[in-house]
């Protein structure tokens, strides 16, 4: 069964919050903490070793309530089951939404299209493991009879953006194998990556669903030709696997029956890196850390699926969120990892939530007259602090944060990591509570500054009264990061459910691709 349609707008719920937000749109967060005195404790989540701290947002106990009413009457709790249970609630495709059920392994059942899906996902998991252990052990040989020491994707969007982030934010637990990543068109980045390989000892996986986009396959066919000047055909069979739904092209193109891993309808390509989209990530971490990875989001996706709302952390940050967009207008996000190994978090995100949420026409078909998709930015602390923090504190402009922190380093450099921490939460307090004149005047007067106080005091004063949620980790594990996706996933989700929109088709994509074509075909 389809989702309901429901207008966000036309709700009772939407009534009240616009009348809320008129009573508190000029409320300072200040205030907001004064007279909440247990605020900290009430707007703090914990699922696991994960915590999640809201309490520094522009809302009150009120305002959680307006929106909980608000997800309520748009009938979340009935999608929210339709979503696990492989109703086609992707309609405009015809299609289920359930990359949920690929790091599910307790189910022995799920049904999509009167076919139980969950065989073939364990065939599949169990393939990814045998071909990882044959790769990393040596006994996979190239056609020299070399082992494998280097891996590259070639794929692009959800084939390349999900795997290759992963990759980059769990690089401490790598394996000894060098993986690289080609998406792009342009062809001095294949050029760039093949200068490093040698043909003997490189494996290329090349993901793709059609086995037809333009940018994988342009750069497949080129990377072909570039291993076919030392080896022969009947090679490639060593060196080439696919993932890919249409069987015919791959096995044209030379690639051998058991080295094609399959991918399916009803997984997205921007929620695909669990499945043998992720085989690049397997590689990379082991096998026992991809089967974390897939832990970490299945511990989510039961916390989402029987958590209550007011305990629900997807749901509870949807819900802020759609708040700073709806009401405040604030249009975008920023992503704020304090960790450098999640420095591809943001670009990850961005195809995830602008792809999926960006929307303009309702699930009836209608024109939307009020705001969906957020745009989402972001850098990594403190690189960020030296950057473009200085317009959210004290531009014009009213951005919500979410940093997301580790409460622990991985390698242990503890006096590095206490002052990477204490600059996580200096610049949270300072979104916060700002700096009045008063203190930017005692401050100066202090430190001797009489000459210069008129000058210089209002361009010293910090407003404050921005918003931030704290994400926070014991450790930066293959769980964690699990979790974390599977967060932010079915945070999209809930958003796209609310807004009353399609979040799992991608038409906005496929002008360009046949314009791009077209062009090309008439140079």
């Amino acid at each position: 069964m389809a989702l309901n349609n429901i207008n966000p707008t036309k709700t009772n719920a939407w009534e009240k919050l616009l009348a809320h937000y008129e009573q508190i749109k000029h409320v300072h967060l200040k205030e907001l903490k004064e007279n909440h005195p247990n605020r900290k404790k009430d707007f703090l989540l914990k699922f696991q070793d994960l915590e999640i701290d809201f309490s520094n947002n522009r809302i009150s106990e009120e305002t959680l309530q307006l929106l909980f009413q608000l997800a309520q009457q748009t009938d979340l709790g009935d999608a929210i089951h339709k979503y696990f249970s492989g109703d086609l609630i992707n309609v405009t495709e015809n299609r289920a939404v359930l990359h949920t059920a690929l790091r599910d392994k307790t189910s022995q059942k799920i049904v999509v299209n009167q076919q139980n899906i969950i065989p073939e996902i364990t065939e599949t998991l169990q393939k990814i493991e045998d071909f990882t252990h044959k790769v990393l052990s040596g006994n996979w040989k190239g056609y020299t009879g070399k082992s494998i020491t280097d891996v590259v994707n070639i794929g692009i969007g959800g084939s390349d953006l999900g795997p290759q982030m992963v990759v980059e934010s769990l690089k401490y637990y790598k394996t000894p194998l060098n993986i690289h990543f080609v998406s792009n068109i342009d062809g001095d980045h294949v050029q760039e990556t093949l200068l490093k390989l040698n043909p003997e000892t490189t494996l290329f996986l090349i993901v793709s669903k059609t086995f037809t986009t333009q940018e994988t396959l342009t750069n497949a066919l080129t990377i072909k030709k570039w291993f076919l000047e030392s080896g022969l055909e009947k090679n490639i069979k060593n060196h080439f696997v696919a993932v890919s739904a249409n069987l015919k092209m791959v096995k044209d193109f030379g690639v051998a029956d058991e080295n094609i891993f399959p991918m399916w309808d009803w997984v997205g390509g921007r929620f695909s890196l669990w499945s043998a989209v992720g085989l690049s990530i397997s590689l990379a971490i082991g096998f026992d850390n991809f089967n974390q990875l897939l832990a970490g989001a299945h511990q989510m996706d039961n916390h989402f699926k029987n958590t209550p709302f007011d305990k629900n952390i997807p749901v509870v940050l949807a819900l802020i969120s759609i708040w700073y967009n709806n009401f405040f207008e604030t249009e975008t996000e920023v992503i704020l990892p304090y960790s450098e190994y999640l420095k591809s978090l943001a670009p990850y995100l961005q195809q995830a939530i602008m792809e999926s949420n960006g929307k303009s026409v309702d699930r009836n078909g209608n024109k939307i007259d009020y705001q969906t998709g957020n745009i989402v930015w972001g850098s990594t602390g403190t690189n960020a602090q030296h950057a473009f923090i200085q317009l959210l504190h004290q531009g014009t402009k009213l951005i919500p944060a979410d940093f997301i922190g580790f409460k622990e380093s991985i390698h242990g450099l503890t006096e590095h990591h206490q002052k990477l921490m204490a600059n996580f939460y200096a610049q949270i307090q300072a979104l916060s509570d700002g700096k009045t004149k008063e203190e930017v005047h005692l401050d100066m007067k202090v430190s001797g500054q009489f000459n210069q106080i008129q000058s210089l005091l209002p361009f010293k004063v910090f407003e404050g009264n921005k918003p931030s949620n704290v994400i926070l980790f014991d450790k930066l594990t293959p769980q964690n990061l699990g979790m974390l996706i599977a967060m932010c996933e079915h945070k999209i989700f809930v958003q796209g459910v609310i807004w009353n929109i399609y979040s799992y088709d991608q038409f906005g994509v496929e002008l360009g691709k046949e314009l791009a074509n077209k062009i090309y075909n008439n140079s």
